[in-house]
């Protein structure tokens, strides 16, 4: 009995001590199988897309992520890193951006109607918009806005884009305006009632002398095509026999727009353009020999910002053989993109096509090197010296065509002009660029033209504008003893130096002030610009003799 009891004080705790393993084991196991199965479920319950990474991931994080994720802020991240490894110009834009990013295409957003600048912290009145809102509220050239709805917005150091904001709104809301005007002492209280204000894509319309009619377009927007029919009609009423195209520093638009306006310099039947992309077929668009301006002797001018449908038109014109270009070579722009909008007012400019030339040309230039290359591509032409040098350009014998006239024309990066001219150097003394650099001839140009604004008001010519610079013909002293009280440096011998073209800047400048604005500009300012001045030698030797 007592043996027993010794070998039941031994055995049963052995035993528990067995069983308390066992069920350890088996527990252990059992949870492990548990967990094998709600993986296996999760796993199976998950989306499945075949060989979809970005889809799969994206389902995951929104059904498996361990937090609820605002999907929408990441896509706005991820989106733009996807496309920018696809080309240069696939971009995606968010929706706070669309509206700033399309309305200089779209041709008119709403707002007041006025052209200002923030001068010493204080918005200055440049140019009120004839007929627009401002205008029939009795805003006036000169004007200065101190308040804003009753805020205050003068020696605020409020940021330009931030007062765009404030002015502009929905079409018909008001907004109430504190202006300051010379010869009143008090705010003038005036409420304007926003409306419709359309963006220019035409700068300037003029006459370089009798004959030879000159049109700035800065891009291809909405009503470019219109505004030049505009242009045009003016101009020939003047007397045109011949136009210079300035499309210098214009990066495209609307292709649609670069389409119209070509047809109007072509005869019939004359291929402008042709686009193809991997799901989009091969598309032509031909001239319909309709054109208004399809005899008229053209020259275009271009440089290495003209891009786009800038190349487009240039590389029409070029490849019929229909008018000169002259200045320096495009940008390379060759690929075509669609505009696709989200639900969420974002929206996704991709890729769809590539546009070739008459002839065939794709002006493309390579992008194989990266986004970074791509971008100092400009700046690699200024260190090869090809702003300044035609020998400085070379193309491979592979990217040769031949238009019908027998030119020789190449592809693969952008539109080389019939005409090389270089930079222009001239009078370029260290004071012409330290006043650019400072900002000081801009800043000059509109204290002067405050000082004078009741003349400057009274301009509605060319005529009026060469009376009142004949009237002040201290101008460039006065300017220069401005330059030197603000910091710049500048020996007597080196003033004269830079005459001319400072002389010719300030007068450009101050025009802008007037009604007659970027024409006032262009009107003086062709004085000092080399392209322009080959295309007047160019129409020169072409015309036919007697």
């Amino acid at each position: 009995m007592k043996y027993n009891n010794s070998f039941r004080t031994i055995i049963t705790p052995l035993l528990v001590a067995i069983g308390i393993v066992v069920g350890i084991a088996v527990g252990i196991r059992l949870d492990r199988m548990n967990i094998h199965n709600r993986m296996v479920r999760n796993i199976s319950s998950a989306p499945r897309f075949s060989n979809d990474k970005i889809s799969n991931v994206i389902s995951l994080v929104k059904t498996q992520y361990v937090d609820n994720i605002d999907l929408d802020s990441i896509a706005d991240k991820v989106i733009p890193e996807i496309l920018k490894n696809l080309d240069p110009h696939s971009v995606y834009i968010p929706a706070s951006e669309l509206a700033a990013v399309n309305e200089p295409l779209e041709g008119q957003f709403d707002g007041i109607g006025v052209t200002f600048n923030m001068m010493t912290d204080t918005i200055l009145v440049l140019n009120v918009i004839s007929g627009g809102p401002s205008y029939k509220a009795g805003i006036q050239n000169g004007d200065r806005i101190v308040t804003i709805n009753d805020s205050l917005v003068a020696g605020k150091k409020i940021r330009q884009d931030d007062i765009v904001k404030m002015l502009r709104g929905e079409r018909g809301s008001d907004v109430d305006l504190g202006i300051k005007r010379q010869g009143h002492k008090e705010l003038i209280p005036i409420t304007v009632t926003r409306g419709i204000i359309p963006v220019k894509s035409l700068d300037a319309a003029i006459m370089l002398n009798d004959e030879i009619g000159y049109i700035k377009l800065t891009r291809f927007a909405r009503n470019s095509h219109r505004e030049l029919l505009d242009a045009v009609e003016k101009l020939k009423m003047q007397g045109m026999k011949e136009l210079v195209f300035d499309l210098r520093d214009n990066v495209g638009g609307y292709m649609d727009q670069a389409i119209l306006i070509t047809n109007e310099f072509l005869p019939a039947n004359s291929l402008i353009v042709f686009t193809e992309g991997k799901s989009r077929k091969r598309s032509e668009q031909y001239s319909n020999g309709k054109g208004v301006l399809k005899d008229i002797p053209l020259a275009v001018l271009i440089n290495e910002n003209s891009a786009s449908a800038s190349e487009i038109f240039a590389g029409a014109v070029q490849d019929n053989d229909r008018g000169t270009i002259i200045g320096r070579r495009s940008f390379g722009k060759g690929l075509v993109q669609e505009q696709i909008p989200f639900p969420d007012g974002s929206a996704m400019r991709l890729t769809v096509s590539r546009y070739f030339t008459p002839v065939g040309r794709s002006i493309q230039k390579p992008y194989d090197q990266g986004i970074e290359a791509y971008n100092n591509e400009l700046s690699d032409r200024f260190d090869h010296n090809e702003y300044f040098s035609v020998d400085s350009i070379s193309f491979a014998d592979s990217l040769q065509y031949t238009t019908p006239g027998g030119k020789i024309v190449y592809g693969g990066g952008g539109i080389m002009p019939d005409i090389f001219v270089p930079g222009d150097t001239t009078g370029m003394t260290d004071f012409v660029k330290q006043v650019f650099i400072r900002n000081t001839i801009v800043r000059f140009s509109l204290d002067y033209a405050d000082t004078h604004r009741k003349e400057l008001n009274d301009i509605s010519s060319f005529g009026d504008l060469d009376n009142f610079f004949g009237r002040h013909p201290q101008l460039y002293s006065d300017f220069v003893k401005y330059a030197r009280r603000n910091g710049v440096e500048v020996s007597d011998k080196e003033a004269e130096e830079s005459r001319k073209v400072l002389e010719t800047d300030l007068k450009a400048y101050i025009s802008r002030n007037t009604e007659l604005e970027d024409n006032g500009y262009y009107y003086y300012i062709q004085d000092i610009d080399n392209v322009i001045e080959e295309s007047k030698i160019f129409f020169s030797q072409s015309a036919p003799s007697n």
